[in-house]
């Protein structure tokens, strides 16, 4: 089954889905390995770990579409990306999940905020038109090229609007074609049970951190938000919120070792080497390389059968020294003379038999204009008669 279709399948399943925020390769190999289902691209933990400024506009398409196709690519899981609000009009939607479907993900998420956006529990947003968020709707629908990409419509009009706009909002998107709904920033159990019992698509709900409230949304019980009818529950600041709690500690035993006359060591906050490897996937680097790597034996004997290779363009190798007595004007006398003269001096030399003496024999005479004459090299210098 298909990314797309699996995720389909696990929002329509009359189980919660459960997706924690996923924002880099550790995260989301976390979420894998410890037997999740699906993941949540969170758009806020890749402002804040990518750029390190908060989730208020600042990281745009082609940062956000960066870091999606990495997590798409290093997880297997079917994934719900992020795209704000598609960074324009329907048009710019159009494209954008063009984009992103191409990018690996099973979904995406746009939302009705005008740009630049800002994290839905924060104060000063604002909303677009909900007739311009339903032409964003369909511009998902007809851009995606598998039927089964998933498109979460989020509203963020409860903060703008009040309840009834949300309820107005949601409907609209779902009769445009949005396959999961979304408001963000409900204010309590009640608002949630509303939504999810009034909007005729599967409802979404934020949980933030998961494991701590926060001063909006209530902190709810999964068994709790299934019993009021939630389809799906998204964790975006979990892991982001226990990086940041976790990293100072590590800070904190590093000055206490700087201090300390002897080593210090705490396992206790830090995985080992061992564990970190294994968590990103160096088994499997391994293997392929035992698989695409030839054997030592077979890759000298390739060494050795190989031809000689020369660059296109490169010089010859360079000749040996022309000899005079090679030219066809000599005689065979004067260049059997030549030859054994040219051996003795060698033997003086100290050249043992079977050295290459070519070039070694005697100057060849200085002959006016280039010509050889037959009769010189009875009388050059070093040729007796």
């Amino acid at each position: 089954m298909s990314h797309t279709a699996t995720l389909r399948t696990l929002i329509q399943s009359p189980e919660l889905l459960v997706m924690p925020g996923i924002f880099d390769g550790f995260s989301a190999r976390l979420v894998e390995q410890t037997g999740f289902a699906a993941g949540f691209i969170t758009g806020a933990g890749l402002s804040e770990t990518l750029l390190g400024w908060s989730d208020a506009g600042l990281m745009g398409f082609e940062l956000n579409l960066a870091a999606v196709t990495r997590l798409a690519a290093c997880c297997t899981l079917p994934l719900l990306a992020d795209a704000d609000t598609g960074y324009g009009n329907a048009v710019n939607v159009y494209h954008t999940t063009r984009a992103f479907e191409q990018a690996g993900v099973a979904g995406l998420m746009i939302e009705d905020q005008t740009w630049p956006k800002r994290c839905g529990h924060m104060q000063g947003k604002e909303v677009i038109p909900a007739e311009e968020m339903v032409e964003k709707v369909h511009a998902v629908c007809a851009a995606r090229r598998d039927p089964a990409f998933v498109l979460m419509a989020r509203t963020d009009a409860f903060a703008t609007h009040g309840l009834e706009e949300v309820l107005r909002r949601l409907t609209l998107y779902a009769e445009a074609g949005a396959d999961l709904l979304f408001a963000d920033t409900l204010v309590s159990e009640s608002d949630i049970a509303t939504v999810a019992r009034h909007v005729p698509k599967p409802l979404c709900v934020n949980m933030g951190f998961g494991i701590r409230s926060r001063a909006t949304t209530p902190l709810i019980a999964p068994a709790q938000l299934q019993a009021l009818g939630v389809a799906v529950v998204i964790y975006p600041w979990l892991l982001t919120a226990c990086a940041v709690q976790g990293m100072p500690h590590g800070i904190a035993a590093l000055r206490d070792a700087i201090r300390s006359p002897t080593v210090l060591e705490r396992p206790d906050l830090a995985v080992a080497f061992e564990e970190l490897n294994a968590l990103v996937g160096f088994a499997e680097v391994q293997a392929r390389e035992r698989r695409y790597t030839p054997p030592p034996a077979a890759s000298r004997r390739h060494r050795r059968s190989r031809p000689a290779r020369t660059l296109e363009g490169a010089h010859p190798p360079a000749r040996a020294e022309a000899r005079w007595w090679d030219h066809p004007s000599v005689g065979p006398g004067a260049q059997r003379r030549a030859l054994r003269r040219t051996a003795r001096q060698a033997s003086s030399a100290g050249l043992g038999r079977g050295t290459d003496v070519r070039g070694q024999g005697p100057q060849a005479p200085q002959v006016p204009h280039g010509r050889l004459d037959v009769g010189l090299p009875h009388t050059s210098p070093g040729c007796s008669p």
